[in-house]
């Protein structure tokens, strides 16, 4: 459903681009150069409106409304399971690590924290 509502958008959008393209503006005749284009009224002498600005409202209204709709679906999409989620839900062993990496063995005479010559107890808490 929502790749339908993209293209319709998209296409829209482009006939859009293309109506405002085609159409003449208000003062465009060749009076407009010399002052003469003012004097219209305010929806222009040819009246309210014609074929093609029609259909440009028309086109630019589903515009928007593919718009709020596509930013309805975008903010409410549901999360499937792909490829990141499912690995997420296998359980991963830990590395085994040796002991001997964990706990390494002190040489003899040196002064180890826990042992009874360690000042490690002296810490106040």
């Amino acid at each position: 459903m929502e790749t339908l509502i993209l293209i319709l958008h998209l296409l829209s959008a482009a006939s859009v681009i293309v109506l405002v393209l085609l159409q003449q503006g208000k003062g465009a005749d060749m009076g407009a150069s010399f002052g003469s284009g003012a004097s219209g009224s305010l929806f222009g002498s040819s009246g309210s409106a014609n074929f093609l600005s029609r259909t440009t409202a028309v086109l630019a209204a589903v515009f928007f409304v593919t718009s709020l709709v596509l930013t309805y679906y975008s903010g409410h999409r549901v999360q499937s399971a792909g490829v990141m989620q499912s690995q997420q839900k296998l359980q991963v062993m830990p590395p085994v690590i040796p002991a001997s990496a964990i706990a390494p063995v002190a040489p003899a005479g040196s002064v180890v924290p826990g042992n009874s010559q360690s000042k490690a107890g002296e810490i106040p808490k």
